[in-house]
């Protein structure tokens, strides 16, 4: 496994739930800077292949969801997470900068409320910063 492959994968075996969804968001948001450039270039097959990517990461956040622990706030973070994968689907015929540039906004103030929560719950001491837990995150 080349060494960059090895990091990513050491990345995530060592993340608990906090620092996989994280991972996820992150993923999500540079899917979208791709598929962003590529529309402005041109590139039909990348901005497919990127656009894909990102919704494909939107799935695996709506599958991370515990409903149980989440209450009304993982039905809201489920609402939200759907409503960006088919803004993107829906925009695959249409204006597809316009539906990236809202989805990539959506996506980093989520990102930045989701770091936010890491963040807080590390400095308490109560979760170290690779198995930190949340409660829409099983």
């Amino acid at each position: 496994m080349p060494g960059y492959q090895s990091y990513r994968q050491q990345q995530i075996e060592g993340a608990g739930p906090m620092g996989l969804v994280l991972l996820m968001y992150e993923a999500l948001v540079q899917s979208l800077v791709r598929a962003r450039k590529a529309v402005e270039s041109e590139d039909y097959e990348l901005r497919y292949e990127q656009s894909i990517r990102a919704m494909r990461a939107l799935l695996e956040l709506l599958d991370a969801i515990d409903y149980e622990k989440g209450g009304e706030l993982a039905g809201y973070l489920a609402s939200m997470y759907i409503y960006m994968h088919d803004r993107l689907l829906e925009a695959q015929t249409g204006d597809l900068m316009e539906a990236i540039d809202e989805v990539l906004d959506l996506a980093q103030t989520l990102r930045e409320g989701w770091q936010e929560v890491a963040d807080m719950e590390e400095k308490k001491g109560n979760i170290p910063s690779n198995t930190a837990t949340h409660a829409v995150v099983g």
